[in-house]
């Protein structure tokens, strides 16, 4: 199934890594270094435009574990993309649950 994030913009919902709300998660430092850095390799996808952005989807394929290394790290980031969105944490939440449900 597909997550709807906001302006035809969807994910599919096995890559979504997390949901976040932009208002509590981006106050501390590691989550704005960590979305600082994604914007500079060009992984973030504005879908809000117009709207005010409320959250952030984290979607693509699972870090690998620290033995793995760096360079695991780093292809497994080249996959993964962030979703700024205009809807709500808890309406991607409801609808991800219910995506869940369905299948």
């Amino acid at each position: 199934m597909y997550l709807h994030l906001g302006n035809e913009v969807t994910a599919k919902d096995d890559d979504i890594i997390g949901i976040f709300d932009l208002d509590t998660s981006t106050v501390t430092r590691p989550t704005n270094t960590f979305l600082t850095k994604m914007q500079k390799e060009n992984h973030v996808v504005n879908v809000s435009m117009e709207h005010l952005p409320k959250s952030f989807v984290l979607a693509g394929k699972p870090a690998h574990s620290m033995r793995e290394g760096r360079k695991a790290a780093r292809e497994a980031r080249r996959d993964t993309k962030v979703y700024i969105s205009p809807l709500a944490s808890s309406t991607l939440k409801k609808r991800a649950e219910k995506a869940e449900f369905e299948d």
